[in-house]
């Protein structure tokens, strides 16, 4: 055992007692290797169990130069009683696109860790970013320096800016994608350097990108603009697999819990009764869709993946807005696009996001993330600033009140409109 203090910590320990692994005794293992800081981590979290509140002192102002995120700044308001995390600092590093690493730089990584912070890391954070946890001020420059110089990658975003980018791993990996999520996700990564640097918004602003209506990074949940790839045309069908499904060949979920037995497969019961609106029947024994009629909800595909692919004519849904429970509760994205092209450089997609930019620096409130600010100020006026127009889609419910609004303008335009043509009646 390396000469390290370990604390006294009974309600840590309870943590250790049940069937699944425990993070105490990960951060407990590093420790007795030689960390202190984590020794003292469960130390402080122990004191947080006894007294019910935390032990964290605001971070204040930390970082590296030049920037004014990636570093989560972490103090200690029991420093005497717990030195080695006194200060214990977070760092965010930006993930490669869909999160494809080496072993290579993932030993060199940790090797820099080791030797610079506490050894934890957590691959990864909610936003995506690999978090390096725990270091003192003193090594964050060195830090720094290691990441961009000796392994050429950048911090990630915190505070009020642009938050890391993330995507799924899109066409590399996975048959259903309808977008290169790994190029949009960098070009964004990118382009917007500035705004994931130097916080300038009224709180975080998160993009995700998802190659299908699958949405595995859960971007409608989370994020403030999601782009979720989808297409116009019809899904391809292939009745011979669709007979193999129904006749037992193919198993359907791609052979997923074949280990039960779960009966014959019913293609009504397991897929066309379950379409949200109905669109799909059988004729004698082929499959039919009416795909105007189709909301890409993918469970159909999901299901019979060999006899059901997304269309070919393909491009990007854009939603905007979701966000955690912090002032109104959870929300999930609006429906703001229906289809864009995305493709390389994106530009459409940017000139979206700059007109929503600048009513959000506009008009947003200290810590208000933009869904908020739609919520505040309405869906119509998301759409007046943004200049789309309006959808069917948007609608969250129909009108619940009797009453009907114009602006101004559309008030003065239509008096005149209704005098020219009483007059115009009259003169007849």
């Amino acid at each position: 055992m390396a000469d390290v203090k370990k604390h006294d910590t009974p309600m840590c320990d309870e943590l250790k007692s049940g069937p699944w692994p425990s993070f105490v005794d990960d951060i407990e293992q590093k420790g007795l290797q030689g960390k202190q800081a984590c020794l003292d981590l469960l130390g402080q979290l122990e004191l947080s169990y006894v007294h019910k509140e935390t032990h964290w002192k605001h971070g204040g102002i930390v970082g590296v130069f030049g920037y004014g995120g990636g570093v989560i700044g972490r103090y200690s308001d029991a420093p005497e009683q717990f030195p080695a995390v006194a200060h214990f600092h977070t760092i965010r590093v930006n993930q490669p696109a869909s999160k494809f690493y080496n072993s290579a730089f993932l030993r060199k990584l940790c090797d820099m860790w080791d030797h610079r912070g506490s050894g934890m890391t957590n691959l990864h954070g909610s936003t995506g970013d690999m978090v390096l946890l725990g270091t003192t001020t003193d090594q964050l420059e060195p830090v720094f320096y290691d990441l961009t110089h000796q392994m050429s990658v950048d911090l990630g975003g915190s505070g009020s800016n642009l938050r890391t980018p993330s995507c799924c791993v899109g066409r590399a990996r996975c048959e259903w994608s309808c977008l290169d999520t790994q190029a949009i996700c960098y070009d964004l990564t990118q382009t917007y350097q500035d705004e994931l640097h130097r916080p300038a918004f009224p709180y975080k602003f998160k993009f995700k990108v998802s190659g299908c209506p699958n949405d595995c990074v859960a971007a409608i949940a989370r994020s403030c603009c999601s782009i979720i790839g989808t297409w116009k045309d019809d899904i391809r069908i292939d009745q011979e697999a669709v007979k193999a499904y129904i006749g037992g060949e193919l198993k359907p979920n791609a052979g997923a819990h074949s280990d039960r037995d779960w009966g014959a497969f019913d293609i009504q019961k397991e897929v066309i009764d379950l379409c949200p609106t109905k669109c799909m029947w059988m004729e004698g024994d082929e499959l039919k869709i009416d795909n105007r009629e189709c909301t890409r909800c993918m469970h159909c595909i999901n299901v019979m993946p060999e006899a059901l692919r997304p269309g070919t004519d393909t491009g990007a849904t854009i939603l905007v807005g979701a966000k955690a429970p912090i002032l109104e509760g959870a929300q999930m994205s609006t429906l703001a696009i229906p289809f864009i092209r995305m493709e390389p450089p994106f530009d459409e997609f940017k000139e979206f996001v700059d007109k929503i930019w600048d009513w959000w620096m506009e008009e947003g409130k200290n810590r208000e993330r933009f869904g908020e600010l739609i919520q505040r100020q309405s869906l119509q006026e998301f759409i007046r600033r943004a200049e789309l127009k309006p959808i069917p889609q948007m609608v969250k419910e129909p009108r619940s009140n009797p009453y009907v609004f114009w602006s101004e303008d559309e008030v003065e335009g239509g008096w005149k409109r209704d005098i020219k043509a009483f007059r115009a009646r009259h003169a007849a």
